[in-house]
């Protein structure tokens, strides 16, 4: 059995640590009150150059810039990045998904840490063509996420393409009434510096992956603290579910690449438009391959739900569904209160969060994506290889 390493146990340890006291300390609450108000003033300031700008109003403005936000956005870099992997574009795609959680999970707790509020409409007029951006108008607002991730994945391209491609990404966040300047400062900073630090450690990074030791169980720990670590905003948002989706793909990716670096995803694999991977079976990859990773994601979430709520019950931890399991909706106070007083060892442990239960759709949908992720790098190149595509 391999050993574990130094490293690994302080990291997860200091996670926990931090877990316990910004619970007792109030953290999040303490760095709100300082923050917020600030935060809501700036974005008040800044209406009159909201309206400035919307006043060159246009349909044609309107589809441009939702355009690019679709372009830049979560969902995209979902789909994309399987497409990335079945090129033959390994370390890249890999690199880019793990970066992509990242700017995710420490833009998603700024946003819930802060609670600082959108651009206040009316005056400010809202442009939501999807449901997605729908969505996304239910989050807080600094930082603006689209601008953060545009300067993270963009990174590695030219200056002036780069420069010119967050400007507009910036520029039509505000057009659209999604976010106020403090909120495109604030993403072009984060992104700036979580850029910087990611080019210093991503080799490192990478090499743990595909050849350390522990890499399953260090990551799958880490992946679970974290799901306690991420701070609770002043009222509910999508922020948490959002970082609890691209939690389980990177676990996913991460399991995956580990167990099948040498078969699947060395430098040397076929890319596309090679004679070994030409246009043709690059397609029948994507026909082939879409379909299979949303039946592994279905079949997930169907077994997610079946034995979650099972286990819960075996270890004494009471749970609560709000969206994913009828039976588990609202359960009555006086049965949470039962349960708790019943509760084993293992229950009053994960009780440090000052929670009277937990929700089961959390940990469904951690399950659900890691094993969407699992499936992209795993089972759909182990089937690519029987087929011969």
């Amino acid at each position: 059995m391999e050993s574990i390493t130094g490293w690994q146990v302080i990291s997860l340890c200091g996670i926990a640590l931090w877990i316990s006291i910004s619970s007792i300390l109030n953290v999040t609450q303490n760095l709100r009150s300082f923050a917020q108000p600030w935060v809501s003033r700036l974005v008040i300031s800044g209406t009159p150059i909201i309206l400035k700008i919307q006043k060159y109003q246009h349909r044609h403005l309107d589809a441009l810039f939702s355009g690019l936000s679709c372009v830049v956005s979560v969902p995209f870099y979902t789909a994309f990045l399987p497409l990335l992997f079945w090129t033959g574009h390994c370390k890249l795609a890999r690199q880019m998904t793990l970066l992509m959680a990242f700017c995710d999970y420490v833009g998603n707790c700024i946003k819930d840490v802060v609670s600082a509020p959108r651009p206040s409409c009316p005056p400010v007029r809202r442009v939501t063509a999807t449901k997605d951006e729908e969505d996304n108008a239910m989050e807080y607002g600094l930082p603006s996420s689209h601008t953060l991730n545009t300067v993270c994945l963009s990174g590695g391209g030219g200056l002036s393409m780069v420069c010119l491609f967050v400007g507009l990404i910036g520029l039509g966040r505000i057009y659209l009434g999604m976010h106020s300047l403090v909120d495109i400062i604030g993403g072009l900073a984060l992104g700036l510096g979580i850029l910087a630090m990611w080019l210093s450690v991503s080799e490192y990074i990478d090499h743990f992956v595909v050849s350390g030791q522990n890499v399953v169980s260090f990551w799958a720990a880490l992946s679970f603290l974290l799901l306690f670590a991420y701070p609770t905003p002043e009222l509910p948002t999508p922020s948490f579910e959002y970082h609890t989706a691209f939690d389980g793909v990177a676990l996913g990716i991460v399991i995956g690449i580990h167990q099948t670096f040498h078969q699947f995803h060395h430098e040397n694999v076929p890319r596309v438009f090679s004679p070994q991977l030409p246009f043709l079976a690059f397609v029948g990859r994507i026909l082939l391959g879409i379909p299979t990773i949303l039946l592994v994601k279905f079949c997930s979430k169907a077994l997610a739900k079946w034995i979650l709520p099972i286990l819960a019950n075996t270890l004494g931890i009471p749970v609560r569904s709000t969206s994913y399991i009828p039976a588990l909706h609202g359960m009555p106070a006086d049965k949470k209160s039962d349960e708790i007083k019943q509760s084993g060892y293992l229950q009053k442990v994960f009780f440090f969060s000052k929670q009277t239960s937990f929700d089961v759709d959390t940990g469904i949908r951690l399950l659900q994506y890691t094993g969407l992720a699992w499936s992209v790098v795993d089972l759909v190149p182990s089937v690519f290889s029987h087929l011969g595509l």
